[in-house]
C-alpha cells in the first residue's frame, strides 16, 4: 500500500485571483486552448463578463492500457534509480494512482525513498510531496532543458536516472541525459492527442482568429501552440492567423515554455512574472481592460471600443461582426478619413458598394448617436471626433 498523503498542502496550489468585477471583460471575446484544467480558466472569464470559445487544440488522454505503464514502473523499482526527475503535477499523481492500482504503489515509494528527486516547478514538487516523497532541488527555469542541466551540473556521470516524461517525449533531453549516464529509465502516465476529425473547434478557431473575431487566445502549454499552427497549415491559413495574433488579437501564455513557439513565430506574447493560471488570468484582465481600452473624444463625448463593446458615456452597445469590422476601422482611425475601398475590405467575403452602405446604416442604427459617423462626400467616412 503507498505511503501517499493526500491531505498534505501542494505548494502547486494556485495563487486566488483578485479583483473581481462581472463587467470587468464584458465585451471580449477570449479563446482558451488547454484542454485539461480549462475548466478554471473558462469560469474565471466567464464570471467577468467575458465570452469564451473553447477549442483545446490537443487532448490529454491516460495511456490506452496501463499494462505499459505498469512495465515501466515495475523496470524502475527494480533498478532503485540514483536520480528521479518528476515533470509534472499529474503525472506523478497519474503514475501513483496506477502503481497503487496494480498493488505496486508501496513497492514504487519505498524504491524512491532514497533516490535524489529533482523537480521542474513548483507543482511537480507538489505532487512529489503528495505521494510521500521529497525533493532535492527544483529546475531554474521550470523547463526540462533546464532540469536537465541542473542534473548534467551537479550529478557525477554514470548514474541510473528514471524519467517522469509528460504529453511526448522529449527525446533531445533524454538524449542528453543518455550521453552521461548508462540508464535511462522512463515512465510516460499519460500523452496529448490531437482532436478527432468530427471535432471542429480548431478550425472555428483558426477562422475566428483570422477575422479578428476575437480578442485574446490563450495558451498554457508549447504543444497546444504547436497545435494550432500545424491545423493552420492544414487549411492553408497560417500566415493569415499569425498575422492575425501580431496585430489584432492578443496572445497570452501561461509561462516562457508555452511562449517559446510563439516567439519562434515571431509574435510577442504576454506572459506572468509567476508561471501560474491565477496570474495569467490576472494579467488577461489587466491588458485587457488596460492597453486594449481607450476613450477617443468624440461629438458624442468620450467614446470606447470593448471588445465587440462600444461604450458611449454611460450606455454600452453590442455589435454585428460586420458592423464591429468597420467601426473598429474607424475607431482606430481616430477621426481620420477612412475610404469605402478601406472599409469594404474589412468586412468578411466580396463586399460591394450595397453591402457597405447596408453595414453602415445598421452600425448607425445600432449606435444610435446621430453625427457621430460622419460622411465626407467622395472620400470616405470618419469618427467626428
Amino acid at each position: 500500500m503507498s505511503t501517499r498523503h493526500p491531505g498534505v498542502r501542494s505548494d502547486a496550489q494556485e495563487e486566488p485571483v483578485i479583483g473581481l468585477r462581472p463587467d470587468q471583460l464584458h465585451g471580449f471575446r477570449i479563446a482558451v486552448t488547454s484542454d485539461r484544467r480549462s475548466g478554471d480558466l473558462i469560469d474565471a472569464f466567464e464570471r467577468r463578463g467575458a465570452t469564451v470559445l473553447h477549442a483545446p487544440t490537443l487532448h490529454i488522454v491516460n495511456a490506452a492500457e496501463d499494462e505499459p505503464v505498469i512495465a515501466d514502473t515495475r523496470a524502475i523499482i527494480a533498478a532503485r534509480p540514483d536520480l528521479l526527475l518528476a515533470t509534472t503535477a499529474y503525472g506523478i499523481r497519474r503514475w501513483f494512482d496506477v502503481a497503487d492500482a496494480a498493488g505496486q504503489g508501496g513497492a514504487l515509494t519505498e524504491a524512491l525513498s532514497g533516490t535524489s528527486i529533482l523537480v521542474r516547478g513548483p507543482k511537480a514538487r507538489g505532487g512529489i510531496r503528495a505521494a510521500g516523497l521529497d525533493d532535492v532541488g527544483m529546475s531554474a527555469e521550470e523547463t526540462s532543458a533546464s532540469l536537465v542541466d541542473k542534473v548534467l551540473e551537479e550529478f557525477p556521470p554514470g548514474l541510473t536516472v528514471a524519467v517522469q516524461v509528460h504529453g511526448h517525449q522529449d527525446e533531445l533531453q533524454l538524449d542528453r541525459l543518455r550521453a552521461v549516464h548508462p540508464r535511462v529509465l522512463t515512465v510516460a502516465p499519460y500523452r496529448w492527442v490531437a482532436p478527432d476529425d468530427s471535432d471542429h473547434r480548431v478550425r472555428r478557431l483558426v477562422d475566428a482568429v483570422c477575422a479578428a473575431q476575437l480578442d485574446c487566445i490563450t495558451f498554457t502549454s508549447a504543444p497546444a501552440v504547436d497545435a494550432l499552427l500545424s491545423a493552420a497549415d492544414e487549411l492553408g491559413r497560417r500566415t493569415e492567423l499569425l498575422a492575425a495574433m501580431r496585430d489584432t488579437v492578443l496572445t497570452a501564455a501561461v509561462g516562457p515554455v508555452t511562449a517559446a513557439p510563439l516567439l519562434a513565430a515571431g509574435l510577442e506574447p504576454i506572459q506572468p512574472e509567476r508561471f501560474r493560471m491565477g496570474a495569467l488570468i490576472r494579467l488577461v484582465c489587466e491588458h485587457l481592460e488596460g492597453a486594449h481600452v481607450d476613450a477617443v473624444p468624440t461629438v458624442a463625448g468620450p467614446v470606447l471600443l470593448r471588445g465587440t463593446v462600444v461604450q458611449i458615456g454611460e450606455r454600452r452597445v453590442a455589435l454585428t461582426p460586420s458592423a464591429l469590422a468597420i467601426f473598429r476601422a474607424l475607431y482606430a482611425a481616430r477621426g481620420a478619413v477612412v475610404s469605402r475601398e478601406e472599409l469594404a475590405r474589412v468586412l468578411p467575403g466580396d463586399a460591394d458598394d450595397h453591402v457597405l452602405e447596408m453595414a453602415l446604416s445598421r452600425l448607425r442604427q445600432s449606435l444610435a448617436s446621430p453625427g457621430l459617423i460622419a460622411t465626407v462626400v467622395k472620400r470616405g467616412y470618419r469618427l467626428n471626433v
